[in-house]
């Protein structure tokens, strides 16, 4: 049986898959981390699990733009790395399918998961980074520079630093990565994104607390109301039949979705059903499989 082959390049890991039916099931992988030379040792491990794969599927960091990967500047050498001649040099004839990382994961969803059949709906990806995928049509929509969906420039004040001076302004808050450094600068030292939405969540009932940990316990508790008011305005815009939410921090997701649920609900003149993912932690490499499998 002939198979395909699936690369996902993360902001601080590699992972590399082959599935030789059509579903969500990984036959092999490999993991590695990101660093130096990240694109060579991808496509060694590519070559460990098939020299010859019958399509190969390709999930990034980033966007693409004009041949070049953009917007990707946590992996050493990766912004303005020319991916697609690379991988053409290196596949010859195969087949190969690239898209960003959250895009990759929504066409998994789309393929096998809770977007199978919906005809337009939002992919919402809540992990290290923050980013959205539009799908209209059965199909995710790239935009006019395959940036559709970065909902992390965003801003929420008005003015206030955004991407020409190198800020990421909605990310930078409610993201996994953006929560625990402004929560960590509170507390005087490192945390995590699933600390805070375990202890310092609004409904944990660690009774009366004051200094450090109130203020942290009021930075998560705002921090889930300017994602949930942020996902209604999406919402808003596109009108979707459905909204799915996947991405490392849905390991909170009992913290998570009631408040994004009662938003929409409030807020979204026609509220979209809302689902959790049905692929979280693999869902950029599935999705790699997903994009090869539609390039076949």
């Amino acid at each position: 049986m002939s198979q395909v082959l699936g690369i996902d390049i993360g902001g601080t890991k590699i992972a590399v898959g082959v599935s030789g039916a059509d579903g969500p099931e990984i036959a092999a992988r490999e993991r590695l981390d990101t660093g130096p030379g990240t694109l060579a040792r991808a496509l060694a491990a590519g070559r460990r699990l098939d020299s010859a794969p019958a399509a190969v599927g390709f999930s990034t960091t980033g966007v693409i733009r004009d041949g070049v990967v953009r917007l990707s500047p946590n992996v050493p050498g990766w912004d303005g790395l020319e991916l697609p001649r690379l991988l053409a040099e290196e596949y010859g004839d195969i087949p190969v399918a690239i898209d960003n990382d959250v895009n990759a994961a929504a066409a998994a969803e789309l393929r096998w998961g809770a977007l199978r059949g919906v005809s337009t709906a939002v992919y919402l990806n809540l992990g290290t980074g923050l980013a959205a995928a539009l799908i209209v049509g059965g199909q995710v929509i790239p935009g006019a520079h395959g940036a559709a969906g970065e909902i992390g420039y965003l801003q929420v004040e008005p003015g206030e630093p955004a991407f020409a001076d190198g800020h990421v302004p909605l990310e930078e808050r409610v993201s996994g990565s953006g929560l625990a450094r402004r929560a960590a600068a509170l507390l005087g030292r490192p945390t995590t994104t699933a600390e805070l939405l375990t202890r310092y969540a609004p409904t944990a009932a660690n009774g009366h607390v004051s200094g450090p940990d109130a203020a942290v316990r009021d930075l998560v508790a705002g921090t889930l109301r300017l994602l949930a008011a942020s996902v209604a305005n999406l919402c808003v815009t596109l009108d979707p039949e459905r909204l799915v939410i996947g991405g490392g921090m849905m390991g909170a997701a009992d913290v998570i979705m009631p408040g994004i649920l009662a938003e929409v609900r409030r807020a979204v003149p026609f509220a979209p059903e809302v689902r959790q993912a049905r692929f979280t932690d693999d869902a950029p490499l599935l999705g790699a499989l997903a994009l090869a499998h539609a390039a076949l």
